[in-house]
């Protein structure tokens, strides 16, 4: 019978944002009676958790949240497991040719390194320390026709170093500006297949208008 894999972090009141802003979330709880009655608002960055990037992330007149179509980051998905991978440690197109299953045009890619599920919450370490890819193995995956890719990591090196510019968010650049869409903060990789099994991956996120990014709640069908 299929079962569920979630891939998503729980935020909450605490919860910060990526170094690029450095916010806190926060909820503000509204009540009245008689009896019990919440409605409830939030302050947070789109990029706060798990979450999905689109070009205007990084494009004055790229595609924001209501423009990208459900099917860009739904369907057949693979992992390419680099588990081994410790903190500061560059993702490097050695690491995905030694590791990856082959890849199909049209893929979503799932880069596996273990550091959300044990450092997300540990916060600046999770941001500041965390693995990386590197603009060629960034490359490398455009290369092969991938639709999305996901990163159970912070994707760029950049949030260790002061005063970061913009340009300097080269892991974004790189897949937004070529047609793949980004998605951030996702954990439990541990819990899917490896060794090239495809399954079914879905990331309904919000649909906003004029929006670069959006919440998303990841999650994996597995079929045992």
């Amino acid at each position: 019978m299929p079962r569920l894999v979630d891939l998503s972090v729980t935020i909450g009141e605490g919860t910060l944002s990526p170094p690029s802003v450095s916010t806190q979330l926060k909820l503000t709880r509204y009540h009245r009676g008689p009896g019990f009655w919440q409605a409830s608002k939030i302050e947070m960055l789109l990029h706060t958790g798990s979450h999905v990037d689109f070009g205007r992330h990084v494009q004055a007149d790229g595609e924001t949240a209501a423009e990208v179509a459900l099917d860009r980051v739904c369907g057949e998905a693979l992992v390419v497991d680099l588990s081994f991978a410790g903190a500061n440690h560059a993702i490097t197109v050695a690491d995905l040719e030694a590791h990856a299953p082959p890849i199909r045009p049209g893929d979503i890619v799932l880069v596996r390194t273990d550091w959300t599920e044990k450092h997300w919450g540990n916060f600046p370490t999770y941001y500041l320390e965390s693995p990386y890819c590197t603009p060629e193995a960034a490359r490398w995956l455009i290369a092969r026709g991938v639709k999305a890719v996901g990163f159970d990591c912070f994707s760029d090196s950049c949030p260790r170093f002061p005063d970061f510019p913009s340009e300097d968010f080269i892991i974004h650049k790189i897949i937004l500006e070529n047609g793949a869409i980004l998605m951030q903060q996702l954990t439990n990789f541990s819990q899917l297949p490896g060794g090239g099994r495809r399954f079914a991956f879905f990331a309904p996120f919000i649909k906003i208008a004029g929006a670069e990014g959006s919440p998303a709640r990841f999650f994996a069908l597995l079929e045992d």
